[in-house]
């Protein structure tokens, strides 16, 4: 192993636990303000990690700041398997209107964002 393939091994390290932490700040202060039943933490933090990979999708940046940003920071901020978990129990609990709701408006709005996101890189 090189020493910039180490220094890209702990920046992965690093950033993803920053990444971690910002997910869990941003899901527990939007959960606590909404205070309802439906999963508006875990939305938040999707939708605004689709637009910030599609904004950085739309630079061009190195592959090795690709792999920070995106892998790293990106990767461990959104949550995919907190989103199906969330809606799974919204199934058990007979939610059913915010079970669909949830993966609806979750694909969609993320879609969007994501689309933004790389429309706002590309005019910089």
């Amino acid at each position: 192993m090189t020493a910039a393939t180490a220094l890209v091994w702990v920046g992965v390290m690093l950033i993803g636990g920053i990444g971690s932490v910002a997910r869990f700040l941003v899901d527990r202060t939007v959960a606590r303000r909404m205070a309802r039943a439906f999963p508006y933490g875990t939305l938040t933090v999707n939708i605004s990690g689709a637009a910030l990979l599609g904004f950085l999708g739309g630079l061009l940046l190195s592959k090795d700041v690709t792999l920070l940003a995106g892998t790293a920071f990106v990767g461990a901020y959104t949550t995919f398997s907190t989103w199906m978990l969330e809606t799974q129990r919204l199934t058990e609990e007979r939610q059913l209107p915010a079970a669909f709701a949830n993966i609806a408006v979750s694909v969609l709005l993320g879609l969007a964002a994501a689309l933004l996101g790389q429309w706002i890189a590309e005019q910089l």
